[in-house]
């Protein structure tokens, strides 16, 4: 196996809730991992999660967890310490409309200076997405970007 790059995300105990509602957008196949399942089933955080990934048909991977207000003397901001990118097709443009539902659109999804449509959001958990759709997979004709 080679290496990968994909966003880890820290959660303050709704870390089940945005990886399901990921799983909904993206699609793919989701494990979660509770505090519980990882050995420690009588722990007062039993049921936050320990480890989530979702692995989706086109190849994304997005990994997350619950943490108790900091890790390693790091606090926990939400949404200002990551941001997921996702480029391709004009099959986003669905995805970026579905994760921008509860959440506000900091970008909206439109032709760029280099082509592309691009467009940013910060999603109902507080995190912020940037999509990126290749020009040359736009429909062509009346009604196209």
């Amino acid at each position: 196996m080679g290496s990968r790059l994909n966003p880890y995300i820290r959660y303050n105990g709704n870390a089940r809730q945005a990886m399901e509602f990921y799983h909904r957008v993206l699609g793919g196949k989701l494990e979660i991992g509770t505090i519980a399942d990882f050995g420690s089933p009588d722990s007062p955080d039993a049921d936050k999660v320990m480890h989530a990934e979702l692995v989706t048909p086109h190849g994304y991977t997005l990994m997350a967890c619950d943490v108790d207000g900091q890790i390693e003397d790091v606090p926990h901001s939400p949404g200002n310490n990551v941001a997921v990118y996702l480029g391709g097709d004009g099959e986003l443009r669905g995805q970026f409309e579905k994760l921008s539902v509860g959440g506000t659109v900091t970008m909206p999804l439109e032709k760029q200076v280099w082509g592309d449509e691009a467009g940013a959001l910060v999603d109902r958990f507080g995190i912020t997405w940037m999509v990126n759709i290749n020009a040359t997979s736009r429909r062509e004709g009346p009604g196209a970007g």
